[in-house]
């Protein structure tokens, strides 16, 4: 199919084959009809995109600040290998779209029906779009889909609206009257407000009274504070801030028209300086507009589908997009005007230059691209033709990878080297999407861009690289492993015993029908040279080892998917990694283990965690994990006591190694192990060697990340060699 991309580096639009999404629990598949451009958010995009790699970063310090923060932890090799990583990339783009329903995985939708869709990653500018159900709203039958494409920007100016508490009657200044601005004076019109309209431009603002504004006058208009007066008759009720400027120039001029105790709802990108004297005066009250209502941001609700209570949230963004199609529907928003320029998918670039050149919107038209519908009656676009992948004899000690998953850990640490490793052939790369795919097959090399499913079967595809989301790790594993392909799986293997039951069973299955079964985990601190060294100094020891490891992993959201149940939490994706550290250290297997957590406070999510492993020889490995530290201390940090000697390793840049009262030191760039981890791995691959870490050993930390989960649960400590907890009223897990 065919779709919009940006290139990061240069800001260029242009059209590119990418493979189209496949139907994911909790949404629908859609053959997009119309997709609108925005003339805020959008544009703001590609004219910074095209900017100069320092005008990108005047233009967004606050991700300045991120790389000098990753590098003064990382290192500034892998804080530039980060950013270049990330400029060479090819984007999605668009949010606001409509089309027709090609399949359904959740209640409410049907095959045909039409939907106007939201969401940046979901509604964008391609041919066919998958959206989790809380971003898709059935379009009435008399609103057309060409304005309904306008749903979600239209929802964006309708929850604006209701931050400023408008009531009957009320006037009304619109600051800033680009496309969400000339929407949002039609709701208020529609609400039963007076309508002034402003903006810098006196051209603009003359235009917006053809879209409802009772007046309409230029910041530059020496009369304007008496013309606002005149009309308003007591002052300004309410002000939206709908500009798009880093000046706080618009919420002074509101804060200068409104009446005491007015209100200003900022929906723009604005500047928010404004002065106290203006606000305390008249005690103005000021509320902040997030996008297109409750919901957003939030990823159980726009991914993981759980809708908010309608007695608690009576509009979120979803019911937001269906007020807007209601006005659409009842003739109360004309929109005609606002689809004037309309382009096809392959004249992506003069679409964007229409908005950079003034146009309120621009309209990428499905119909009008060239795509072949089957005459059939199928909705779906008709594939163009592709020559079929011809079945390779790989060559000696030669392993063609496909990699699932193109985030940015793959494309920064996994892509990178894997291409510099001999013998390894990047046969294919997939993502949910088909952007992010066609991304990475163009910046690193792979022969092909694929969905998930059509690298899986792609017969040439020797070994399968998973590297997505948490909750989809078992999945693909157990059908890499059924299709006979080696694996290599980024931690953590499984989020609930479950799903590494569904990995025990393929893998016993694959070892019992083919004799063997190679499958990896990304446990690569055990592979660093400085864990190697710490392995060597106690090389041979007679007595148990005390290990300690203190993780400073920083602050993530609660709202962030990691920290979703879905996500598996912290626990079982990021503690797993020293987990695995004491396991290899120690060397031997663990038999109980307790823990505790800090109270979350509404702010944590159980990562706060101390942990205490127990080992068949004795040994004892204290973990402590935590996100309340402060981001300038060293993340990683490991003592080894053993013997009347001691190793510590800080942050995987230094090694002390002390023993009869010497130390000796050993510093280096900091190396997690990632490379060694790689090249052991397709080493393996290609000589049809075992995984570098024996399958019993990823099955053993695995188990004991959610043990660590139960022990914090219930209080007690939970055996694994025999798989139940121990304390008062202890009951047998079976």
């Amino acid at each position: 199919m065919r779709a919009l991309l940006e290139d990061m580096k240069s800001g260029r639009v242009a059209a590119y084959d990418v493979p189209a999404p496949e139907l994911q629990p909790g949404g629908i598949l859609v053959r997009t009809a119309f997709s609108a451009i925005s003339s805020g958010t959008e544009k703001a995009t590609v004219e910074a995109g095209r900017k100069s790699l320092l005008g990108k970063a005047m233009a967004r310090p606050d991700l300045v600040k991120q790389v000098l923060e990753y590098a003064q932890s990382n290192g500034i090799a892998a804080a530039r290998q980060k950013v270049q990583a990330r400029l060479d990339t090819l984007s999605a783009l668009g949010y606001s779209c409509s089309g027709l329903v090609l399949e359904a995985s959740t209640a409410g939708f049907q095959p045909g029906d039409r939907v106007a869709c939201a969401g940046g990653g979901y509604a964008s500018h391609c041919e066919i779009n998958f959206v989790p159900a809380n971003l898709a709203v059935a379009v009435p039958d008399n609103v057309g889909l060409e304005a309904a494409a306008l749903t979600t920007i239209g929802a964006i100016a309708v929850q604006g609206v209701r931050q400023a508490n408008v009531t009957f009657g009320e006037t009304v200044a619109v600051i800033g009257v680009g496309l969400v601005g000339v929407l949002a004076i039609q709701v208020l019109r529609a609400a039963g407000c007076r309508v002034i309209a402003i903006d810098v431009s006196s051209e603009r603002a003359a235009q917006a009274t053809s879209f409802g504004a009772q007046l309409g006058l230029s910041t530059s208009d020496p009369g304007l504070a008496g013309a606002v007066a005149s009309f308003s008759r007591y002052g300004v009720d309410a002000a939206l801030i709908t500009a798009a400027t880093k000046s706080a120039e618009p919420l002074e001029l509101a804060a200068k028209l409104l009446r005491d105790r007015g209100r200003i709802s900022v929906i723009g990108d604005v500047g928010m300086g404004v002065s106290r004297a203006n606000m305390y005066g008249k005690e103005i009250s000021l509320a902040m507009s997030r996008s297109y209502g409750p919901g957003r941001y939030d990823p159980r609700y726009e991914e993981g589908g759980q809708d908010y209570p309608i007695g608690f949230v009576r509009w979120t963004e979803r019911r937001n997009m269906e007020a807007f199609l209601d006005l659409l529907s009842s003739g109360s928003l004309q929109v005609e005007a606002l689809l004037a320029h309309r382009f096809s998918v392959e004249e992506g670039e003069k679409a964007y230059a229409a908005v950079v050149g003034g146009a309120y919107t621009a309209v990428i038209d499905y119909h009008a691209s060239g795509a072949d519908y089957h005459a059939s009656g199928d909705m779906r676009p008709a594939a163009k033709a592709r020559s079929p992948i011809a079945v390779q004899t790989p060559e000696k000690e030669q392993v063609r990878v496909g990699c699932i998953g193109a985030g940015g850990f793959a494309r920064g640490i996994i892509f990178p080297h894997l291409r510099s490793s001999a013998g390894v052939v990047l046969e294919a790369v997939a993502t949910s999407t088909g952007a992010a795919a066609v991304s990475a097959s163009t910046g690193f090399g792979f022969n092909h861009a694929q969905a998930p499913s059509e690298l899986l079967d792609n017969p040439n595809v020797d070994a399968v690289f998973i590297l997505t989301r948490h909750n989809s790790h078992a999945s693909y594993v157990k059908n890499a492993l059924e299709r006979g392909k080696c694996v290599f799986v980024e931690k953590p293997l499984a989020i609930d015993r479950e799903q590494l039951e569904m990995v025990r069973t393929a893998y016993a299955k694959g070892m019992a029908e083919k004799g063997s079964a190679f499958l990896m985990v990304g446990f690569n601190r055990r592979f660093s040279p400085l864990t190697e060294k710490v392995t060597s100094f106690f090389a041979g020891r007679t007595e148990p080892m005390l290990v300690h490891i203190r993780c400073n992993a920083g602050f993530i959201a609660r709202e962030n998917w990691v920290q979703d149940p879905e996500g598996g939490g912290r626990i079982v994706g990021e503690l797993c990694h020293f987990v695995d550290w004491a396991r290899a250290v120690v060397g031997c297997s663990m038999q109980r283990l307790t823990a505790a957590a800090l109270p979350d406070a509404g702010r944590y999510n159980r990562d706060n965690v101390t942990v205490t492993i127990s080992f068949a020889d004795g040994s004892v490995a204290n973990l402590v994990y935590v996100a309340n530290g402060d981001r300038t201390v060293a993340k990683e940090y490991f003592e080894v006591f053993c013997g009347n000697s001691v190793a510590r390793v800080d942050d995987f840049k230094t090694v002390y190694l002390s023993r009869g009262g010497k130390t000796e030191t050993v510093k280096g760039k900091q190396d997690k192990g990632h490379r060694r981890e790689l090249e052991l791995t397709v080493d393996a691959m290609k000589h049809g060697k075992e995984a570098p870490i024996p399958f019993a050993e990823l099955i053993e930390v695995t188990e004991a990340t959610f043990a660590v989960e139960e022990a914090i649960r219930t209080q007690r400590t939970v055996s694994l060699d025999e798989g139940r907890v121990f304390g008062e009223n202890a009951v047998d897990r079976g």
